[in-house]
């Protein structure tokens, strides 16, 4: 059976097929700039990439040159071959604590929570919309980022704010990265041979969070109320004092969509560098001396560091601490920063192992500790596509 995993952005659409239950990758995709002039996609199939320029208009557009490339390249012959389209939505409230089956009600609901990510759920119902009309006869599930998170006590997702603002407005700690958070549990659980884990999840890219995970279950995440909490990212600033946000509104005269925009995107390692969002210009600009890009990763990683201790102490230890998602799978300085600063709990880095250890070398999964540390580190890749083809699947059947 085949089955599509889609993650549709404002101007971008993100796919791969899966022939199930055997879960092989057939083919994958990234259409850019959709609706804003110079769109273009690229292809891997075969093991061999590709990129074509072609104006689309809108996501549907994106659709029909998906089907034709699916069909070109034998992945298909005719569109009905595809039974089950799975989307990935960011934020999913309290509506939502599993994936569910596309219907109306369920895309207004999406839509609704649009004030919680402004930048993803209206792109994903348009992704969803223009999905209905190209594939009208496959089932079309959505994902949500949020729904691995809803096993959190109160205590733990409540904030220390007005209770009304709870029950009237739904303020409360949501999560993000659950997807990938959930694979790695899932995967974790195989590599240890156990399902009642203790596991420290660190999805590591440029947005970034980590979880506590206990029994396979969700206890507690950094990401918050917006995916604008716990770590120093990329471009968002991550936990700062509340306080800060209305004493420069009113010192420098900041609107409120002229903040949002600041601690999203003009914060975290950008504006501790001053220059930099992506951290391998971070580390290049480290092995020259540059201070500010030093000072940015040393907060990147203390920030890192102070969550696993925090975690670590509210699990009551743990079976293993986890790197994922972009820089946790590529970044071998960064893993080796982290777990310099976790030597306290006896661990200890494999320092050979760690370097030779990447999303895009030979050995790209493995244990990065030597075998006599008290906790375990694992690089793990993470894989929200095939989670989102195997909830997809499992409706199906």
């Amino acid at each position: 059976m085949k089955i599509l995993s889609v993650n549709a952005g404002s101007s971008s659409l993100k796919f791969s097929a899966f022939e199930m239950p055997e879960e092989k990758k057939l083919i994958s995709g990234y259409f850019q700039r959709i609706g804003i002039g110079k769109s273009f996609y690229t292809l891997k199939v075969n093991g061999e990439k590709k990129e074509v320029y072609v104006e689309m208009q809108n996501h549907t557009d994106a659709f029909k040159i998906l089907i034709q490339e699916l069909i070109d390249n034998h992945i298909v012959s005719d569109l009905n071959e595809i039974k089950g389209i799975g989307h990935r939505v960011v934020h999913g409230g309290e509506f939502f604590k599993n994936s569910v089956v596309v219907d109306e009600d369920v895309i207004n609901k999406i839509s609704d929570l649009s004030a919680l990510a402004p930048l993803h759920n209206p792109a994903a119902v348009i992704g969803i919309r223009a999905a209905l009309e190209v594939f009208p006869n496959a089932t079309q599930t959505v994902v949500f980022d949020t729904s691995f998170h809803q096993t959190m006590e109160k205590e733990n997702y409540l904030y220390a704010l007005p209770m009304s603002w709870y029950r009237d407005y739904k303020v409360r700690r949501y999560g993000a990265h659950g997807t990938s958070h959930k694979y790695i549990t899932e995967r974790m659980e195989e590599i240890l041979g156990k399902k009642d884990t203790k596991l420290i999840i660190c999805h590591i890219g440029s947005g970034a969070s980590i979880s506590a995970i206990e029994n396979g279950k969700c206890i507690n995440t950094s990401m918050g109320f917006t995916p604008n909490a716990g770590l120093i990212m990329g471009t968002r600033c991550g936990d700062i004092d509340a306080s800060i946000i209305p004493y420069m509104m009113k010192e420098a005269k900041i609107t409120p969509e002229e903040m949002d925009s600041i601690i999203n995107k003009e914060s975290g390692v950008l504006a501790i560098s001053e220059q930099y969002s992506d951290m391998r210009d971070i580390y290049d600009n480290v092995k020259l001396n540059e201070e500010k890009s030093t000072l940015a990763l040393n907060m990147f990683v203390r920030r890192i560091v102070d969550y696993i201790a925090k975690y670590y102490f509210q699990l009551k230890g743990c079976d293993a601490i986890i790197f994922t998602a972009g820089v946790g799978e590529n970044g071998a300085f960064e893993r080796k920063k982290v777990v310099e600063q976790l030597e306290f709990l006896g661990v200890h880095l494999n320092a050979p192992f760690n370097e030779q250890i990447a999303s895009y070398h030979e050995i790209h999964e493995g244990k990065i500790t030597t075998d006599d540390s008290t906790i375990a580190v694992y690089v793990v890749p993470t894989d929200e596509e095939i989670m989102i083809a195997r909830d997809t699947f499992a409706f199906i059947k």
